[in-house]
């Protein structure tokens, strides 16, 4: 394909489900061109008729994002955009991750972001700018038990997406934290558990575990965050942080900046059960 649309152009990661594909699919009804990856994708020829091209897709191995970007480079020139979607957690006590359980989810949360950033900033410092956009979450900001590799990912996003931001403003690079509350609609296939939990925490991570599925399953419409999303990256400068969630939500994130931690993590343990 030549490099001659006149759309827009956006990449993004963990686009076959959840947040992702909402955020795709917002984007292609605002008129950009959509370069899709994922792992469940198969290579494609060319963009369909709604300007989507889906290419495979793994953010946890190297040589599956050069691919990646080398086959999305030659459909459609460098990106206006990159979103970062791809993500996991495993749900488990703390203290118990295995090093494996702990890599998987910082792989793919914090690692895949920083693989496709490495490939993806140069091409567009090259072009005069572009705009990164990363899905951190609410839990990048506060905890949810039983989430810890998670929250550690997030957490860690956070840290690189601000300090990413500060050392390439001066090049054109602009860049977005998105930071979702509850949404429906979760990929199970990418909310393991732990195996082998000791019967010390089953119980509490059951609770927990219960509280989670109520408050996901009452969650806002992922298509709104994607609506969201292509909003911001139509303006001309993007806002830092995009934070998409309930009331309660916004009024946790405040509160556990303003009251004493200890009592914070109190009251967020009696929400949760634990």
């Amino acid at each position: 394909m030549a490099h001659t649309t006149t759309r827009p152009v956006v990449w993004i990661t963990g686009a076959s489900s959840g947040l992702g594909k909402a955020t795709a699919e917002a984007l292609l009804s605002a008129g950009w061109l959509v370069v899709a990856g994922a792992r469940s994708f198969a290579e494609a020829g060319k963009p369909d008729e709604r300007a989507l091209l889906r290419l495979p897709l793994d953010v946890t191995d190297q040589a599956s994002v050069d691919a990646f970007i080398d086959s999305a480079l030659s459909h459609t020139g460098t990106p206006q955009a990159l979103v970062c979607a791809a993500g996991i957690l495993t749900l488990g006590p703390a203290a118990q991750y295995s090093d494996e359980h702990m890599r998987s989810v910082l792989d793919v949360c914090l690692m895949g972001t920083l693989r496709l950033v490495r490939g993806v900033l140069p091409l567009m410092i090259s072009a005069g700018g572009g705009k990164v956009v990363a899905f951190s979450s609410i839990n990048g900001l506060m905890p949810t038990p039983f989430q810890g590799a998670y929250v550690a990912a997030k957490h860690a996003l956070e840290g690189f997406c601000e300090c990413l931001l500060m050392e390439n403003r001066d090049k054109g690079i602009q860049v977005m934290l998105v930071e979702p509350g509850d949404h429906q609609g979760g990929a199970a296939k990418y909310r393991a558990r732990c195996e082998g939990v000791s019967p010390a925490y089953q119980k509490s991570l059951d609770r927990v575990c219960a509280v989670i599925a109520r408050d996901e399953g009452q969650g806002l419409d992922p298509a709104r965050l994607g609506q969201k999303v292509a909003n911001a990256l139509s303006r001309r400068k993007l806002p830092l942080r995009l934070r998409v969630a309930s009331f309660s939500q916004h009024a946790a994130v405040i509160l556990h900046d303003i009251l004493p931690g200890r009592l914070f993590l109190h009251l967020l343990s009696k929400y949760y059960k634990v």
